[in-house]
């Protein structure tokens, strides 16, 4: 069952992973076609609730740190963001 379609990127979304505690879900938007950015998304309502621009390259990986708090994002330009 479908909870909710959460609509932000704008191109191909490549990586995906909730939070620890299970309120948040993160996303990077990667490969060929990606718009570069990673996105943070509430787990409950599926609403958008952060976008972070800046990578040079496709953001193809991300991670929550172990207490929540702190996102990583790496891409396909050899940097870890």
């Amino acid at each position: 069952e479908q909870l909710h379609e959460m609509r932000g990127h704008t191109k191909v979304v490549t990586s995906v992973a909730f939070s620890p505690d299970g309120q948040r879900i993160v996303s990077g938007s990667g490969g060929p076609w990606g718009d570069k950015t990673v996105r943070v998304w509430s787990a409950e309502t599926g609403e958008q609730l952060h976008e972070m621009r800046g990578h040079t390259s496709r953001a193809t990986s991300v991670a929550f740190s172990p207490d929540g708090q702190r996102i990583v994002s790496g891409t396909g330009s050899l940097e870890v963001d």
